[in-house]
């Protein structure tokens, strides 16, 4: 697939666009994001990471006439049979916030011994030409018993690879490993110029 120029970060969620454009920039200098466009909300009706992620990129490629990159994150917990999975952002509910997800999850794992989890994350990029890719990126970690760390959002307090949570990573740090970086890198690699 060709190389974009300039992309537009198909999310809402300020937290995900920051963290998409420094991956993306640190990266590939020659693709910019294009800020100032607005869509209509996606409802993520597809039960699979990639459907959902292809069905807000192409949403917004039809509202903006720009390439677009949208991704769907889910973190898949072993002793929760995978779950949440797609649901990860809806885990305590439909209007759910971050901390209301995480005290679930710090509830749902209380006293379980096998915490091994993953964050994996589908990232389709689809062009106005109709051009689409997707990629994937997996981080293996465990769910600690308890928040740790201030930074990153979502699961990152109690998401920790090796001793530390995401949360306790700085910017950089996380952006070098994180699933999404992963994706990123993994899509970067699939385009040309």
């Amino acid at each position: 697939m060709k190389r974009p120029h300039g992309v537009v970060v198909a999310s809402k969620n300020a937290d995900k666009i920051v963290e998409v454009g420094a991956v993306l920039a640190s990266l590939d200098p020659q693709v910019f994001v294009i800020d100032g466009h607005t869509w209509p909300d996606v409802e993520e009706t597809e039960d699979t990471l990639p459907g959902n992620a292809l069905l807000k990129a192409r949403a917004v490629v039809a509202a903006t006439g720009h390439a677009a990159i949208a991704d769907d994150t889910g973190l898949e917990v072993d002793a929760l049979d995978g779950a949440p999975g797609v649901s990860t952002a809806r885990y305590a509910g439909e209007d759910a916030s971050y901390d209301d997800n995480v005290d679930k999850m710090l509830r749902e794992l209380a006293g379980v011994v096998d915490r091994g989890a993953r964050f994996r994350t589908a990232l389709a990029l689809v062009t106005p030409e109709g051009d689409e890719l997707v990629v994937e990126g997996v981080l293996e970690g465990t769910i600690a018993t308890e928040r740790h760390g201030t930074g990153g959002f979502g699961y990152d307090p109690i998401f920790a690879v090796g001793d530390r949570t995401l949360a306790q990573l700085d910017a950089d740090e996380k952006n070098r490993i994180s699933h999404r970086a992963r994706a990123l890198r993994a899509l970067a690699e699939k385009l040309t110029t």
